[in-house]
């Protein structure tokens, strides 16, 4: 089970209590948001897709969505998702529980500017029903994240 995985990894850093597991659903970002009791915006929601050179990792806001135009412009190609079975077989997690956390080898991870406007965000721990509250440093910390950039629309709008 992915969730054993992701356990494994935070470990390793002492920090498998701060996992939390829940008896409801936290599949989507409305769900995980009322199992955690925070705004959806600030449940960090890890997108899967795939490039030429292998499979990456989004993670950006629960109000955020990708743009099609600054994805291209960012990455060179169409923005192309992978299927629920790729993702298992190339990341290591469902839907649902897809994080950047205890994920397979040649997975490259991207954190979204839209992350940066909250103290603390709360990533999925490889289950639908798991999260863990985490800063934005320690997000960087333990995503093993290769850079930040800016894919998303939706979020920024009223500022």
């Amino acid at each position: 089970m992915a969730i054993e995985k992701v356990r494994e990894y935070f470990k390793a850093f002492g920090m498998e209590d701060r996992i939390l597991e829940f008896d409801v659903s936290s599949a989507t970002v409305e769900l995980a948001a009322q199992a955690v009791g925070c705004e959806p915006e600030r449940i960090a929601k890890t997108l899967s897709f795939m490039l030429p050179e292998g499979p990456i990792l989004i993670v950006a806001a629960g109000d955020a969505k990708i743009d099609n135009r600054k994805f291209k412009d960012q990455f060179h190609t169409k923005a192309k998702m992978l299927t629920p079975d790729e993702v298992v077989e190339l990341v290591g997690h469902a839907i649902g529980g897809v994080c950047p956390f205890g994920i397979n080898e040649g997975v490259t991870v991207y954190l979204d500017e839209s992350l940066k406007r909250f103290e603390t965000v709360f990533p999925a721990c490889g289950s639908s029903n798991s999260a863990i509250e985490l800063t934005i440093p320690d997000l960087e910390k333990y995503s093993g994240y290769s850079a930040w950039i800016d894919v998303c629309k939706g979020w920024g709008e009223e500022a």
